[in-house]
């Protein structure tokens, strides 16, 4: 809890560097019950943020309270770092994440990440965050047990504090512009850090461009976790062709080319890859190849099944994927022959206008 010098701080600073419009409630007034009433919560309690709690928060970042980052769907409103930082509060984030956030709310407003559509769609589909670099351990992230679960504070607020600011800027709440048939767990938080620990590993954020030693942030427009087991293959070959298995039944196992995806590759399924001398582009280029099936049995219609590809490609080998389509993390406990699937969007067709994003985190 802030001490005495933050509330001091509040008090003669507040009314300067903080513009938001402050919210005035009465002694019996519940704050927490306060945000619910007024649609602030993603379902969730979020924490009341004060002129003490939101100062707090932007002692995590450089940037100007003042300063823009971009405005959010659907109603375009303009977000500045203090309403990232209100969010960041509300969320339950440290000041210490405000860099991985800010990161990833301008990965989000990157037109090919197409937040918008992503809000709008009828599909499952939210921001998956993955994480890289030394901020990860910086801030306490978690990429090893139950990675991709409850537990880690940086892992979930993060991703939940991006969400909350689609909702609270944005307008983007579920009924409205937000038009999910089910939804998923990835439109409330499903953020985690990639497991780095094997210096023969290449990370996603170096593969993906950025420079190795350096932090960064990726967005992918996805959902999940998809389980997938295998206990019994034990040569990269077997294995690959077990994983192929499972990601052509992505949306439908005759949809192709329709939705990109992420192999969440867990420690004991990555020593396969890794005794064999596997680096990641090998695993990721072995995977598209696996995913290749002949057209005739994709066709719309064949074994009684509407869903398909025109009878004019029968003759085709086809892929499920765009040669780009798959991405390889690395996370996991160290025990369980168990890794995880996250399925992307299936707008994923329009290849070059909807990409996963990466950015470096800045500060």
């Amino acid at each position: 809890m802030p001490g005495v010098a933050e509330k001091l701080e509040a008090r003669h600073k507040g009314e300067v560097l903080l513009a938001a419009r402050k919210i005035e409630y009465g002694e019996d007034d519940d704050p927490v019950e306060m945000c619910f009433q007024r649609g602030w919560s993603d379902g969730l309690p979020v924490t009341p943020p004060t002129d003490v709690r939101v100062l707090q928060m932007l002692k995590g970042t450089n940037r100007k309270p003042d300063e823009v980052v971009g405005k959010i769907p659907p109603y375009l409103a303009e977000c500045t770092v203090e309403k990232v930082a209100i969010n960041a509060v509300m969320a339950g984030c440290r000041p210490e994440y405000m860099p991985v956030l800010l990161a990833a709310l301008e990965a989000a407003l990157e037109p090919v990440f197409t937040l918008h559509g992503v809000l709008a769609t009828t599909y499952f589909s939210g921001p998956v965050i993955i994480v890289n670099g030394p901020v990860t351990k910086r801030i306490g992230m978690n990429s090893g047990i139950n990675a991709l679960g409850q537990g880690n504070r940086a892992n979930l607020t993060i991703g939940r504090a991006l969400n909350l600011i689609v909702r609270n800027v944005g307008g983007g709440r579920p009924g409205e512009a937000d038009r999910a048939t089910l939804g998923a767990s990835s439109k409330i938080t499903l953020c985690f850090a990639e497991d780095e620990s094997d210096p023969s590993w290449e990370p996603l954020s170096v593969a993906r461009g950025i420079a190795p030693g350096k932090s960064a942030v990726t967005l992918f427009q996805g959902h999940g976790p998809e389980a997938f087991v295998d206990q019994k293959s034990r040569t990269p070959e077997a294995l690959t062709r077990s994983f192929a298995m499972s990601l052509v039944k992505i949306g439908h196992p005759k949809l192709v080319q329709s939705a990109r995806a992420i192999l969440v590759l867990s420690p004991e399924h990555y020593a396969i890859y890794r005794e064999a001398g596997w680096d990641r582009r090998k695993i990721e280029r072995a995977l598209y190849e696996a995913t290749i099936r002949p057209g005739k049995d994709l066709v719309a219609g064949g074994d009684g099944v509407g869903e398909g590809i025109p009878a004019s490609r029968a003759g085709e080998m086809v892929p499920k994927f765009h040669e780009d389509g798959l991405m390889v993390v690395r996370a996991g406990g160290a025990a369980g022959l168990f890794s995880a699937i996250l399925p992307g969007w299936l707008a994923g067709r329009n290849r070059l206008e909807l990409q996963p994003v990466t950015k470096e985190v800045r500060d």
